[in-house]
């Protein structure tokens, strides 16, 4: 099967998460690819593939070299974004793209214009898969598991590439950061590993933003509009004053690189309660931690405002930067990087503006960087796939497991 058929299988599963959700995996129809990988992967020799009570797929390649070389693993997670339909995908493709705008759906007027869209200068005459203008697509992470499917296929298919035992496996709920709640660390049994659910395949990715979710519930005092007055305390009004008196220059649409920000992600609420339910992210642990007591303190001031418990925080950590966890084991980025520069690609290394499996399971002591799969635009409708990147990263990933026993 080739990577391109291979993909289209995946994303055809609808295998969205949902981060309200208390089963696990968060929706069971994740459960449906999972089992197709299992059957897939012992379709190509991984006789000890199984798709745990959890959700989670893994199976071991099996040495063929008396056990030379590090046990290395890979990774890819099987669930999409939440935020944008993953039902009903209708992929649309452009082959030898020749670097002109892209029609993703002409009533909508929704293009993928180079303008916009600068990395499609560095993709003409690639072949790319993007969607109808109606879903997303998939690509993240159906493209990672697309490529670990293609390297498996091609070990089998060539039984003399010699290798050390690796490790596969396929994640839930990435996208509402569960995809490691349940990971077996000991029973993966890998010396270290990769995500593959990045982006360009020419970054290696170790670090992150350190990441931190805050709820904020305002409880105001509802009174019956007519005699309302000097008595009523809207909570919408009161959550709109909250929101305003965190930096306007902290939010998403005007930060970039290394900038931090808070991002008011829903808020639901009436005239007597709300609640707003934000992120918080920086690479610098000591200027997120200033963010989250901004919070405090914006809580703080508006209790003594109004003269009561208007405002109550909540805040939880959910990952750290694992920059710091992986000092130590820097030779794994530097083995991605030869593999890639053996490829003719320049390598390079950027912050993920975002998290990965990898971060957790790094801090769970399975060192684990991120690359690339060719996908780009994630988690909406402007979302595409180089299909020529894919193919390259699969070439990548065997010379970086032929290096490895060398």
């Amino acid at each position: 099967m080739e990577i391109k058929e291979r993909f289209l299988k995946y994303v055809s599963f609808d295998t969205q998460s949902d981060e309200h959700s208390t089963t696990t995996p968060s929706t069971l129809k994740q459960l449906e690819l999972g089992k197709y990988l299992t059957a897939e992967l012992k379709s190509l020799g991984v006789e000890n593939a199984e798709l745990d009570e959890y959700g989670i797929v893994y199976g071991t390649i099996p040495s063929n070299n008396d056990h030379q070389g590090k046990v290395i693993g890979f990774i890819a997670h099987m669930d999409t974004s939440p935020d944008a339909s993953g039902k009903d995908i209708h992929p649309q493709f452009v082959n030898d793209y020749d670097g002109s705008i892209i029609t993703l759906n002409k009533e909508k007027e929704m293009y993928l214009d180079p303008e916009e869209y600068p990395i499609l200068s560095q993709l003409v005459h690639h072949d790319l898969i993007t969607t109808d203008g109606t879903t997303l697509l998939g690509a993240d992470d159906k493209a990672g598991v697309a490529i670990i499917m293609q390297m498996v296929q091609y070990l089998y298919d060539h039984p003399e590439f010699k290798h050390n035992d690796i490790q596969i496996a396929f994640t839930p709920d990435e996208e509402v950061g569960r995809g490691t709640d349940n990971f077996d660390v000991k029973k993966f049994n890998a010396d270290y590993a990769y995500t593959v659910d990045g982006g360009d395949i020419g970054d290696v990715e170790y670090e992150n933003f350190n990441a931190f979710s805050a709820t904020v519930t305002i409880h105001g005092k509802s009174i019956h509009p007519g005699s309302a007055k000097n008595k009523m305390i809207n909570s919408v009004h009161v959550s709109q004053e909250f929101d305003s008196l965190l930096p306007a220059h902290a939010r998403p649409e005007s930060t970039e690189g290394y900038e931090g920000f808070n991002h008011l992600h829903s808020i639901n609420g009436n005239c007597e309660k709300t609640v707003m339910e934000y992120i918080i992210r920086n690479h610098d642990l000591t200027l997120a931690k200033k963010q989250c007591q901004d919070f405090k303190d914006i809580a703080e001031f508006l209790n003594k405002k109004y003269e009561y418990q208007i405002v109550d925080v909540e805040i939880e950590e959910s990952y750290l930067n694992m920059k710091e966890a992986l000092k130590d084991h820097m030779y794994i980025v530097d083995h991605a990087k030869e593999a890639i520069r053996a490829g003719g690609i320049e390598a390079t290394s950027t912050a993920i503006r975002g998290g990965t499996d990898g971060v957790r399971l790094t801090f769970l002591g399975l060192p684990c960087p991120n690359i690339g799969t060719g996908g780009f635009n994630y988690h909406g409708p402007f979302e595409f796939v180089s299909v020529t990147m894919m193919q390259k990263q699969v070439e990548m990933i065997l010379r970086l497991l032929e290096n490895n026993v060398k």
